[in-house]
């Protein structure tokens, strides 16, 4: 499971952790200083790379805030960087490249919504504690003024960051009128940094969930990839439930918490799904090791066809028939209105379409033929499959779980044999598509479809047949109809 939220830090901690990294990125963070210092222009490094240098994180990204105006941004930099961009000019931030490092540095500013609109209006600023009232966080309006590096925390960040709490640096309504997606980043920043929220912050965002509706849904979607892939998603996610965020951009999530009674004891689905949720990431080194978007996305919606199947039997039993096929038609429905791409749509409702596939495996009944299918319909997605697979066991029943693992090892080093026998990963039918033409002696058509079909199917049942022997099967074929 992942581990659990680091504890609180020291002061005395945080204090020589960013000294430490002050020093690690003295080459530019002096030498930008001087050189907008000389120009008669503030410069201090901002935001996410204040914060984690407290935590001791090195990133190579430095974003820095500066009362020039972009032109004049511009103008400092392209004689100092090997490369510049300015793609973000609207909003103030102009960006270079210099060796090793990337850098942003955006004009003091101000962004408020429109109620009705889902872009920020901005408005340049002239001080840097202006700047800093408009973040999100408190952890992340602190900033350090170089060359110098006088730290500047005129909302108590330090001491947020120490104890590990979320607050906003004004009133939390005011600053989620201003941007309802800081609600979003809220839950996300709790599932990266293992963050408490304020409770002030969480009354704030159940008040004015709905307001996250005005938000385009590609933002919605960048926010729910970071918060998935972050170190402890069950910390977001479960904000994003209680506040009602959740019904508003993942509404099949907070749908899982089914009610129980004496009458009808089954599982907590929800409870279950961040359980395999949390055990696919256990297994991601099987993928890498890397967040792996797909794998911890497929966990998160495979039993999401639940609600809509449930059925009671007479016993008190309960029954969800056909929850996987359902599911993965309700998780293509969410990707698509989310503005997921399509091989991220494809792959994900592959896996919970099917996530149950291996449960009529029994003890090992399968033939070969069924393994070969099972390995032909998970496609490139086999090796997510099986993560899948395994997380799906939350038993507790520590004999029931053993046999599962044991059971789908089993299944796992059959699809190793056959892969080194036969190449499963490229199963195809033993004659192509012209030698079926000149066989037949037919032009391109659905007949060869059908024909490429029925010996694909052979191959799958069969395994590998010699040229003269799929030659003979094609031709019965082509005589029986």
């Amino acid at each position: 499971m992942p581990e659990a939220p680091p504890p609180t830090l020291r002061l005395a901690d945080v204090q020589r952790a960013v000294a430490d990294e002050l020093d690690r990125i003295s080459p530019v963070i002096d030498d930008l200083g001087r050189i907008f210092n000389a120009a008669g222009h503030e410069l201090a490094l901002v935001g996410g790379p204040v914060r984690d240098a407290m935590l001791g994180r090195r990133h190579n990204d430095l974003d820095f805030a500066t009362s020039a105006r972009p032109e004049e941004t511009e103008r400092l930099l392209k004689g100092w960087g090997d490369a510049l961009w300015d793609m973000g000019r609207a909003f103030g931030t102009i960006g270079c490249r210099k060796g090793d490092w990337v850098v942003e540095v955006t004009t003091y500013r101000s962004e408020v919504y429109d109620p009705t609109s889902r872009k920020p209006s901005v408005d340049f600023g002239d001080t840097l504690d202006g700047d800093l009232g408009r973040r999100d966080f408190t952890v992340n309006a602190m900033a350090v003024l170089v060359p110098g590096r006088v730290l500047e925390d005129p909302y108590g960040g330090v001491v947020d960051l120490a104890h590990r709490v979320l607050r906003t640096p004004g009133r939390p309504e005011d600053s989620f009128s201003d941007d309802p997606l800081r609600m979003m980043r809220a839950a996300r920043f709790a599932a990266q940094l293992g963050f408490t929220v304020d409770p002030g912050v969480v009354a704030a965002m159940t008040a004015m969930a709905e307001r996250i509706e005005i938000i385009s849904a590609e933002r919605v979607r960048d926010e729910l990839v970071k918060l998935i892939c972050a170190p402890y998603p069950r910390l977001g996610l479960t904000l994003l439930v209680e506040t009602g965020l959740a019904e508003r951009v993942l509404p099949e999530l907070p749908a899982l918490a089914l009610e129980r009674d004496e009458h009808h004891r089954h599982k907590d689905v929800y409870e279950h799904t961040l359980t395999v949720l949390e055990q696919a990431i256990d297994l991601e080194d099987r993928l890498g090791g890397e967040p792996d978007f797909v794998s911890r996305f497929a966990a998160l919606m495979h039993d999401v066809g639940k609600p809509r199947t449930r059925r009671f039997v007479e016993d008190g039993t309960v029954t969800f028939h056909h929850h996987d096929v359902v599911g993965a038609k309700i998780t293509r429905k969410r990707m698509k209105a989310l503005k997921f791409s399509n091989d991220e749509i494809d792959a994900v409702s592959k896996l919970v379409e099917l996530h149950l596939r291996f449960h009529g495996y029994g003890n090992g009944e399968w033939t070969d033929s069924a393994v070969r299918r099972y390995v032909r319909d998970a496609g490139d997605q086999l090796e997510r499959l099986h993560v899948l697979t395994r997380a799906d066991c939350t038993t507790r029943n520590q004999r029931k779980a053993d046999r599962l693992r044991r059971t789908y090892d089993s299944l796992e080093e059959r699809i190793a044999r056959l892969s080194e026998e036969e190449e499963l990963s490229a199963l195809r039918p033993d004659l192509d598509g012209n030698q079926i033409m000149e066989i037949l002696q037919i032009p391109p058509g659905r007949e060869v479809g059908q024909a490429y079909h029925h010996l694909l199917e052979l191959r799958m049942d069969r395994g590998p047949m010699t040229q003269d022997e799929a030659r003979e099967a094609l031709l019965a074929w082509w005589a029986s109809r």
